[in-house]
């Protein structure tokens, strides 16, 4: 068993339904188990980073999300305003169209463009949705972020049918990401054990909303993020 294992955790809520009570659920069941950081969408940033300055809670959002085919300089431009709004951590999802379509350099550009808004304070995680991707595209994409220096690759954004992280898929990225590049499972990990499970295969982040379940070792059945 892992002691700290709330630090793994980024509790986590971005349905497109999410009200400010949620949100101020979330901020209340972060600062009782310390949980690493909240992701939520970026019209909540403000708003939970002037709630949580005086902790040391992260705050991260999402960038193109859910589905990464957004213009580049739409990307960069919600970057750019997400940390203005006090995100610490951004969360963006890969050009998925552009990755299949073998455009590794659009790919690469785009994610150099986004590393370079964030400051070597900022954590930049990508999400490459390997739900929807081949083993070789899977690896191709550990190429680019690696390439692009991103800090960790994610891969998830649960919003893809039967799309949520798997034991196999964190064992594939650990072995051909680059070694200073770290994983974030998320996607479908609702127990202590898938946890735990996923910090074996090489994780060190864990995207969640049933973070509480998870480090109190309770069962809840959900179809939550």
């Amino acid at each position: 068993m892992i002691n700290n294992l709330n630090q793994y955790i980024d509790q986590t809520i971005l349905k497109a339904d999410a009200k400010i009570q949620e949100i101020e659920t979330l901020i209340a069941e972060a600062k009782t188990y310390k949980f690493k950081a909240v992701c939520i969408n970026p019209y909540y940033v403000k708003y939970c980073a002037e709630k949580l300055k005086n902790t040391k809670i992260k705050i991260c959002t999402v960038i193109g999300f859910p589905l990464g085919a957004n213009a580049t300089t739409t990307k960069v431009f919600e970057t750019k305003t997400a940390i203005a709004n006090g995100a610490n951590e951004i969360d963006v999802v890969i050009n998925i169209g552009a990755l299949k379509d073998q455009e590794t350099n659009y790919v690469l550009q785009e994610l150099q463009a986004i590393r370079q808004v964030c400051s070597k304070d900022i954590i930049l995680k990508v999400i490459i949705e390997t739900a929807l991707l081949t083993e070789q595209e899977k690896i191709i994409a550990c190429k680019l972020v690696s390439e692009a220096k991103a800090d960790f690759i994610k891969t998830s954004t649960s919003f893809v049918a039967n799309g949520g992280a798997t034991v196999a898929d964190v064992k594939l990225l650990k072995q051909h990401i680059a070694k200073n590049i770290a994983i974030k499972a998320s996607g479908g990990i609702r127990t202590q054990e898938q946890a735990l499970a996923m910090i074996a295969a090489g994780a060190t982040r864990i995207g969640t909303s049933n973070g509480i379940n998870i480090v109190t070792n309770q069962v809840k059945n959900s179809n939550s993020y």
